[in-house]
């Protein structure tokens, strides 16, 4: 039977087995190796706060309306996951049996994918396969940077140094700014000066717009991107930009937003207030670039090494642990980044480097 993570409700998390589908034309078969937990929108579904689970999504008008979108459980919920091809239909020869693939197919032991969702997703030979668990949030971390429209030698905050925030600190600093990493938790504020930051702000010792805008003479970053989901950091993003400048809010906030004075430095300063979300890319580059894109992109950087995605692995575990950390996730947020859950014979990380570093 196919192993899968069944969230029951708000707090309780199974793992089930369910028959494996049927293999059909044009599709693979991909054994799962690892699978990341995303401390955001999973964590939403998790803690009962995710607006598809009170409001129904009505895709054609973009609104949310009366009902709801998702009821529980919610099964094989996930979009982090690297697996080895080990089936395809008679009519696919691409991507090849044997490959490492990565991709979207939920907390699942194994599950049957159009083969064309695939292309472009192969890890070449010596990669290590964890890598292919950061092509989704690496894609987040690039659309908020785009969103911000970063140039070389601009001054940019980035505010929550979770996995994503890190991953856009990173790649902020690789597209030329000079970027102000904050955080509560000083091991991550660490994490962000090793991917170049050029200062780490810890939030519990002040004002980071009184930070930022002593480091630039008064005038205040030219933007800033706010990945932490809190309203408050969000409210902190918008005070620390520069008159006219830009915020991308990026984190999936929930509840009301009391925090957020939209008649303070929002209005007087005139600031720009952008949204990025994955479903797609900013306005202004859908000529040029789109999700698959932002995938690929972050990938090669990635499997070139040029962002350290094994530095954000804080837990490697069996599936069978799932329900118990999840709760770790929930409730000791400062002791993990990025958790993934491994399935059937994958190699521990150590050993799967191993075997990365001699093919």
């Amino acid at each position: 039977m196919n192993r899968v993570v069944s969230i029951k409700g708000p707090g309780s998390v199974e793992v089930i087995d369910e028959r494996p589908a049927e293999l059909s034309p044009g599709s693979v078969r991909v054994r799962t190796l690892y699978s990341g937990i995303s401390a955001g929108t999973e964590l939403t579904a998790y803690r009962g706060t995710n607006p598809y689970l009170t409001r129904r999504w009505d895709a054609a008008n973009g609104l949310f309306v009366d009902g709801r979108t998702h009821l529980y459980p919610l099964t094989g919920w996930g979009y982090q996951e690297v697996g080895e091809v080990v089936e395809a239909a008679p009519d696919v020869t691409d991507p090849p049996l044997g490959s490492i693939v990565w991709g979207i197919w939920g907390h699942r032991g194994e599950a049957v994918v159009p083969a064309a969702k695939l292309a472009g997703h192969v890890l070449p030979p010596g990669a290590d396969p964890l890598t292919g668990v950061f092509a989704r949030v690496g894609a987040i971390a690039l659309n908020a940077v785009h969103a911000a429209g970063v140039h070389l030698g601009d001054e940019l905050a980035v505010f929550g140094q979770g996995v994503i925030g890190l991953l856009a600190t990173r790649l902020a600093v690789l597209n030329g700014a000079r970027v102000v990493a904050a955080d509560a938790i000083p091991q991550r504020l660490a994490l962000a000066k090793a991917y170049g930051a050029a200062e780490a702000f810890d939030v519990t010792a002040g004002s980071a717009a009184e930070f930022v805008r002593k480091l630039t003479g008064g005038v205040g970053a030219d933007t800033a991107i706010e990945l932490s989901g809190n309203h408050a950091g969000l409210h902190e993003a918008i005070r620390t930009v520069r008159r006219g400048g830009r915020v991308v809010a990026a984190g999936f906030y929930q509840d009301g937003a009391l925090d957020l004075r939209l008649g303070e430095e929002f209005h007087h300063n005139q600031v720009q207030l952008v949204a990025s979300q994955i479903s797609s890319v900013a306005s202004w580059l859908v000529h040029r670039w789109d999700v698959p894109r932002l995938q690929r992109t972050f990938m090669d950087l990635a499997v070139a090494g040029r962002v350290d995605t094994a530095a954000l692995v804080s837990h490697v575990v069996d599936v069978a642990e799932a329900a118990e950390v999840y709760a770790m996730i929930d409730r000791r947020p400062a002791e993990v980044l990025q958790v993934v859950l491994r399935f059937g014979s994958a190699p521990e990380p150590s050993t799967a480097s191993e075997e990365a570093a001699q093919r």
